[in-house]
Formats: C-alpha cells, sequence, structure tokens
C-alpha cells in the first residue's frame, strides 16, 4: 500500500536524522509508549500509524508534515530553536549556538560551510577581550538588554568570564568540526564599523579599552592567518600534536556572503539561515539544502584558495584587513 510505504521512508527520514551512537527504536518507544516490538511493526510498514503518533514523531525529531508524507509543494519549512523559549540576553544565546554545535559532533562524518559576510562568531572567542567586547556590543546595542542601558566599555569593569567560558566551549567544537569558510575584503567591515561607531560615540571608556580591542582584533586575525596557512584549525600557542580539525579557506573578491551555515552530516544535509543579525532558522528540506550547497559550490569554484596554498594572496589579503583594524587605534 502506498500509504506504508510512505511510513517506510518517513522512520528511514527519521533513522537518517539520528546520531549513530542513539537508538531511533529505543527513542521512539519512549516517545510513543510502546513496545520493541511494536516499534518494528510500525517501522516495517506491518502496522499504520496513528495521526497522534504522526504528530508526536513529527515534534519530536522536528519533520514537517510535508516532509514526513512528501507533498510535492512549493513551501519549505524552517525550525526556529527560540520558537518555545526567551532568549533573554546574550549568555542564553550562546548556550543555544553551543547547544547546536554539539548536536552536529554526534554525526561521525560532518563538515560545516560559511559564507561568511561577517567574520564567523567562531573567531572572537580567541581571546578574552574580543569576546568581552563582542558580547557587550551584542547585549547592549542588538539585543536591547536592560542591563547594560547608559553603560559604558571597560574590560576592567566588565565581568565577561561568563561568556568566555562558554566561548571557548563554543570554539572547541567548532574547532572539531571540518569547514569551509568563503570570505571577502568586506567580511571584517562590520566589526570595524562597531569598534568605530563605539570609538566615536564616546562609549570605550577609556582609549586604552579603544586599543586593547584593536589589537586583539589584530591578533585574531594574525592567529586565523596561521590557522588557512597550515589549513588546521587550532588555539592559541598549540603546537603541531594538537592541531583540530581541517579547515579550507576562500576568498571572493566580488560576491559579499549572508552567514549562511550549510552542514553535512553522514550523508545528511541542513541549512541555518541568518536574521534579525544574530537569529537563525534552519531546515532540512533536501530540496532547498541541495540548491544552497549547489550555490554554494558554485561560489567556491569561482574563488581563490588561500589554505596551504595561495601565499601570495593569503598575505595580501590578510594584511589588508589587518591594515583596516590597526587604523582605528588611537
Amino acid at each position: 500500500m502506498k500509504e506504508l510505504n510512505l511510513q517506510k521512508d518517513l522512520f528511514d527520514f527519521i533513522k537518517e536524522a539520528v546520531p549513530p551512537h542513539i537508538s531511533m527504536v529505543d527513542v521512539i518507544a519512549d516517545l510513543l509508549n510502546i513496545s520493541y516490538d511494536s516499534v518494528y511493526r510500525r517501522v516495517r510498514g506491518e502496522k499504520s500509524i496513528s495521526l497522534d503518533e504522526l504528530k508526536l514523531l513529527c515534534e519530536h525529531f522536528h519533520i514537517s508534515l510535508d516532509q514526513a508524507i512528501q507533498l510535492k509543494t512549493d513551501s519549505v519549512v524552517f525550525k526556529d530553536p527560540e520558537a518555545n523559549i526567551v532568549v533573554e540576553n546574550f549568555f542564553q544565546y550562546l548556550q543555544g549556538l553551543n547547544k547546536e554545535l554539539s548536536h552536529i559532533t554526534q554525526f561521525k562524518n560532518r563538515q560545516l560551510l560559511y559564507l561568511a559576510k561577517d567574520v564567523p562568531i567562531f573567531h572572537f572567542f580567541l581571546s578574552e577581550e574580543l569576546t568581552a567586547f563582542k558580547s557587550f556590543f551584542w547585549s547592549k546595542s542588538i539585543l536591547n538588554d536592560p542591563e547594560f542601558s547608559n553603560k559604558n566599555f571597560s574590560l576592567k569593569n566588565f565581568d565577561s568570564s561568563s561568556y568566555a567560558a562558554i566561548g571557548r566551549q563554543i570554539l572547541d567544537v567548532y574547532n572539531s568540526i571540518e569547514s569551509v569558510e568563503l570570505w571577502n575584503y568586506e567580511s571584517i567591515n562590520s566589526t570595524i564599523l562597531q569598534i568605530e561607531y563605539y570609538r566615536d560615540a564616546g562609549i570605550f571608556e577609556t582609549t586604552a579599552d579603544l586599543n586593547e580591542v584593536v589589537i586583539a582584533c589584530d591578533k585574531m586575525l594574525e592567529h586565523l592567518q596561521r590557522q588557512v596557512e597550515k589549513g588546521r584549525k587550532f588555539n592559541l600557542g598549540a603546537t603541531d600534536s594538537i592541531y583540530k580539525a581541517p579547515v579550507k579557506f576562500y576568498i571572493n573578491e566580488i560576491i559579499l556572503g549572508n552567514n549562511s551555515i550549510m552542514v553535512e552530516f553522514d550523508g545528511n544535509k541542513m541549512a541555518y539561515i541568518n536574521h534579525i543579525v544574530l537569529k537563525y532558522i534552519n531546515t532540512t528540506d533536501k530540496k532547498f539544502t541541495e540548491k544552497l550547497f549547489n550555490n554554494f559550490q558554485n561560489l567556491v569554484s569561482r574563488s581563490t584558495l588561500i589554505s596551504e596554498t595561495g601565499e601570495r594572496d593569503r598575505n595580501k589579503f590578510f594584511k589588508q584587513l589587518r591594515e583596516k583594524v590597526m587604523a582605528l587605534k588611537r
């Protein structure tokens, strides 16, 4: 029967989305409160699932009804990680980011593709000064956290220890995932404008605070250049023996990205689409993700690889970015 074939396809879809170390049967048995035998009968298509069961499965595994019954429509269903929770501050945002990244690491084969309009957030956790500035800026100027209203930025007076701690966790997870980053010469501009605005608006408590953030940003770019040269991710001060996942780094001089993130894990694809500065929605819709992945590969084919090769282009790229940053110093 067609309905049971669709049901088997549904369970095949669920199986692909479950990390390999987790038993799909165990999860479904607990979720539907049925025996293992009953689960297997449904998986094999010997017993139809009810609408109530379909609803529970779709909600738990974040599957749209379109995907579940393979409706051929022009709709693309996205998941909003913050749909059912209230993110009140930047620390909670970082907790959500850490959770999303950590889920990816549960799969054996994984790769992250980043179309960088701005510097990817992970790199700001390389230093406490940058973590402090970015956490303060996003809290005060983007999330409008009332705790930061009427406050100036001071490295001495702003306690960024909690942000730094979770930031290091996020960086460690990111460093464990093979990735491809596609940058433009303009990718640094957002950070430059943020520092410039705080400087000109008098929000830096002292000139020393400004200069320390500028120097930290320059050191971040210097470290990133070293990683690109090696083609591997690693923390500041790391030796060859503790290098992490591979990274491919491309520059495109004519295309400015949009901070889209694409993830491939064990043959499955997921896309994260940026909106409202910091927010992301995601989808596993196969039609959508295939188009996005193909578009990314098309851009890569028209870009310059500067990781492990392209020394002249690599040095030129980072020299220009670092000069822009250091021009902010007073």
